[in-house]
């Protein structure tokens, strides 16, 4: 449970692995687009920035190294924002594959998918009629019949050689019940230490569903495995969910999280032309609750973090 004078972390997640360039013009694919994305949502007020990296030929997740190193060091030279690496990749990335890049950046912090699950939006390829790349329909079907993979032994290593070695600190993403408490198991077990970061997300196929009642009871929950005031909790609501369950968790005391690879859109019908356009609307959400954006200092005092000078990139 969030301190009740906290200000709000505002996260924005820039480019994901889920959506594909046909879905919208506005995604960013190359290492400059991406960097400029996220750039102005620090601008905008986004204390975390969430990262992945695209292959900058056709858009599709990868997980090179090399891509990374094109656009994180100019977002770090550019913003005083905290730069988190995912650890998820995407459902057809093998684990070395999505720890190579956080194994050398060591960033603040990583994303940490808190179990194996189905993750799909298959049903997505419905709608659209013409595909800018040959591999793109083949891979939103084919999620039909994938699997995310992190196990507890994968879940384990991931704690120990980013956490333990190299002083990363975790958003907990918990896209179930069941995840909350794969995160007690481990709290339990002693292998993770606050303060805990839980993200919250909905909406996802294969994850818990998008109701007002199941962030109420996801919030609970957490309350009753790790206490009242031994986690902080954000929200990400998938697609058209992104603002009002995002919203309905700052009402709550959480934190927020915004950006393109969570929705493509700022408003029924209107695709958002940029993942800045996402934060700034967030932003004024907060103003008018009489909620206060954090700055990147207050978000690393608040979970914790090592600090930008002790990164490796």
């Amino acid at each position: 449970m969030n301190n009740s004078s906290d200000k709000v972390i505002i996260s924005c997640a820039v480019t994901g692995s889920v959506h594909t360039p046909s879905m919208s013009a506005h995604l960013p694919l190359t290492p400059d687009q991406i960097a400029t994305q996220a750039i102005e949502a620090a601008q905008a007020g986004a204390a975390i920035l969430h990262l992945h990296a695209r292959d900058p030929a056709d858009g599709r997740p990868t997980a090179d190294p090399a891509v990374f190193d094109e656009f994180v060091p100019r977002i770090r030279d550019a913003t005083d924002a905290v730069i988190n690496i995912t650890t998820g990749g995407s459902t057809r990335m093998t684990l070395q594959e999505r720890l190579a890049y956080p194994l050398r950046a060591l960033p603040e912090m990583c994303s940490l998918n808190m179990g194996s699950m189905n993750f799909s939006i298959h049903t997505a390829a419905r709608r659209i009629a013409h595909w800018q790349y040959d591999w793109e329909k083949p891979y939103v079907e084919g999620m039909e019949d994938l699997i995310f993979r992190n196990t507890f032994r994968d879940i384990r290593h991931i704690l120990k050689v980013l956490g333990d070695d190299g002083g990363t600190r975790f958003e907990f993403e918990c896209y179930d019940m069941g995840h909350l408490y794969n995160l007690a198991h481990f709290v339990d077990e002693g292998l993770v230490r606050g303060p805990l970061f839980i993200q919250c997300i909905f909406g996802i196929l294969g994850g818990i569903g998008p109701d007002p009642e199941n962030l109420v009871a996801m919030k609970t929950t957490a309350d009753r495995l790790f206490g009242r005031g031994g986690y902080r909790f954000s929200v990400l609501g998938a697609g058209r969910h992104q603002m009002p369950l995002v919203t309905l968790g700052a009402i709550l005391g959480g934190h927020v999280r915004v950006g393109l690879e969570d929705s493509l859109y700022l408003a029924r019908g209107t695709l958002a032309q940029s993942c800045a356009q996402q934060v700034s609307k967030i932003r004024r959400i907060l103003t008018e609750l009489s909620l206060e954006a954090a700055t990147p200092a207050e978000a690393r005092a608040m979970l914790g973090l090592k600090g930008s000078d002790a990164v490796a990139f």
